[in-house]
């Protein structure tokens, strides 16, 4: 079962449809047509993040939002907005204080889930840290989270800490300051060159020690350049593997 609990709400079909199935591959999903439907979404099933339109017909997205906002328990249930730029521009963003984003519509629904996936991602590791067994130590599987998106929420997060990613007897250890990857250790390849051989792996498990650090820097490419490098590389690696 996905970690992450998410509620869309749109009132054409047809989009709710498209947003729900972008969601889907990333965490659980609820869907409702109209802000009456998801207040009691949000009472019944308490999502972890909410996704809605602006302009709906009875209660439009502003009004769902400052009606959550009231309520003790989803008073800080993080929030995009979906609207079109004027209505972003002049009844929103001036006046909507404590959302998470403002997608401009029209969207493409992957630009869209990529934007909600980095909140998602986030949400994922504060809840692996409720359920932490040791103080400051998040334990996971990289089936639940990649190693792109650990890469991603811990520099969304500013983290200092130490990942250790880990498949059978393979081990790679690496650092971070402020949420940028500074040093890595595979075996006995250091720096980006550790980091680049273990982000096409799937399958192992993870560990996060906040209470870690490192002084050692053999990295100096921020984590979107090292994302955008490695995964660079395992395009290439697959052409290459590719028969002729």
């Amino acid at each position: 079962m996905k970690a992450v609990r998410v509620l869309v709400v749109d009132d054409n079909p047809l989009v709710l449809d498209l947003i729900v199935k972008g969601f889907e591959p990333h965490a659980e999903v609820l869907a409702a047509g109209d802000g009456v439907d998801a207040l009691l979404k949000v009472v019944e099933q308490s999502p972890d993040l909410i996704v809605c339109d602006y302009k709906m017909p009875g209660v439009d997205g502003r009004q769902f939002y400052e009606k959550i906002r009231i309520r003790e328990a989803s008073k800080n249930t993080p929030f995009i907005f979906l609207a079109g730029r004027a209505d972003l521009e002049e009844k929103l963003r001036p006046l909507v204080e404590g959302v998470e984003d403002f997608v401009q519509k029209p969207f493409y629904v992957k630009e869209l889930v990529r934007r909600a996936k980095k909140v998602i991602d986030r949400l994922q590791l504060e809840k692996l840290q409720q359920k932490a067994k040791r103080p400051g130590v998040l334990e996971g599987r990289l089936e639940e989270m990649s190693i792109i998106d650990l890469l991603q929420s811990l520099e969304m997060g500013q983290k200092n800490c130490k990942l250790v990613v880990s498949r059978g007897a393979e081990r790679c250890e690496m650092w971070f300051t402020g949420g940028a990857c500074k040093h890595a250790v595979f075996g006995p390849i250091a720096g980006e060159q550790a980091v680049y051989a273990i982000m096409s792996w799937n399958e192992g498990t993870f560990e996060i020690d906040f209470n870690a650090s490192s002084e050692q820097e053999t990295i100096q490419r921020s984590t979107q350049g090292l994302l955008m490098e490695g995964l660079r590389l395992q395009d290439e690696a697959t052409r290459d593997a590719e028969p002729a």
